[in-house]
């Protein structure tokens, strides 16, 4: 049975996941493999396949549905590009850049951003509503959204659905089916190497979305892809692949196989149980989050951590927590020693 690496202290699988040691084993050996001339594209390609069936696995959807990449907001870009001139997107206010940006950027063809307080979302939409886009779990915050009701809505106003994932996949249960769209960047939660992320898309989205960023992995056959100008792109959702970040692959589906075969309802439990502790400990109420922030402007309570050997993270203005597989209690009585000071 693989397992992570030692991470007491380290409270920052939102900002990167810990590896596992088989994902470091995987990566050793791979390096190793291009040392000695040995590297073999067909076999990335069939790391890519693998962990497509994974990430499907996990997040509960056919693995035809699953598409392949390296970073979400380009993945979010694909549905900004298929939205209609003059369309309005529906966004949570401080949502992730990468799922507001891609949308922002069409501005000059019309497309119009509105932004609301997230408990807001799923009673702002209307007729004029073209899509929602937000992620499960709020980066900045580690509040997590009321999905199922903004499913609910956006379905009732005739809009579509993007939801990122990525601060909820591989900690919190989560299935893609629900959504139109979904973008995943691995390295967080699911604790792979940077540069693998997946795209999920509905049946009735694989109609709307135009693969824009098409190249030779798109291909039906990817291997006879590799020259233009015949075009035959697949069926399913390969069409939407790009072309893999090969080293980062043999790591990541060691990391995706480790997640597959926990459970991750009990991964929630255990993350929140010790969030809870903590943010009692300091005199707030249990938030049922496994990500947990406390107000620091000035960034002492992150110097002062950081002082102490534990790794956490700053963002809009909060010190900000996280808690995973590798933590335990040792770690929230760390952290309300040095808070307490």
């Amino acid at each position: 049975m693989d397992s992570y690496v030692d991470g007491h202290g380290y409270l920052a699988a939102c900002t990167a996941g810990l590896p596992t040691h088989g994902t470091l084993a995987a990566m050793r050996a791979d390096l190793d493999e291009w040392g000695s001339a040995a590297s073999s594209p067909t076999r990335y390609g069939a790391l890519v396949e693998e962990g497509r069936a994974l990430f499907a696995r996990i997040v509960g959807v056919p693995a035809e549905l699953v598409a392949t990449g390296s970073q979400t907001s380009a993945m979010t870009a694909v549905v900004a590009a298929a939205l209609p001139d003059g369309a309005e997107v529906l966004v949570p206010d401080g949502d992730f850049s990468s799922i507001v940006f891609p949308f922002l950027a069409q501005a000059h063809r019309g497309i119009r951003v509105r932004s609301v307080p997230l408990d807001a979302l799923a009673g702002s939409m209307h007729a004029d509503t073209a899509l929602v886009a937000w992620s499960t779990v709020q980066s900045a915050t580690g509040a997590v959204a009321d999905s199922a009701a903004i499913v609910t809505a956006a379905r009732a106003a005739g809009a579509r659905t993007l939801c990122d994932l990525t601060q909820a996949a591989g900690v919190l249960p989560v299935s893609a089916a629900p959504f139109d769209v979904t973008v995943t960047h691995a390295y967080k939660w699911l604790c792979a190497p940077r540069g693998v992320a997946f795209m999920t898309v509905s049946p009735s989205a694989l109609a709307w979305l135009r693969p824009v960023q098409a190249g030779w992995y798109a291909g039906e056959d990817v291997w006879s892809s590799c020259y233009g100008p015949a075009m035959r792109l697949a069926e399913d959702a390969r069409r939407f692949d790009v072309s893999p970040a090969w080293q980062a692959w043999p790591g990541a589906v060691a990391a995706l196989r480790h997640v597959a075969s926990l459970d991750t309802a009990s991964a929630w439990r255990h993350a929140t149980r010790l969030a809870d502790r903590l943010v009692v400990a300091m005199g707030s109420a249990p938030r049922a989050q496994a990500i947990v922030t406390f107000p620091d402007a000035s960034g002492a309570g992150l110097a002062a951590l950081g002082a102490a050997g534990i790794t956490a993270s700053g963002r809009a203005g909060r010190l900000r927590l996280a808690f995973h597989h590798w933590n335990d209690e040792s770690d929230v009585d760390a952290v309300v020693a040095v808070l307490s000071r």
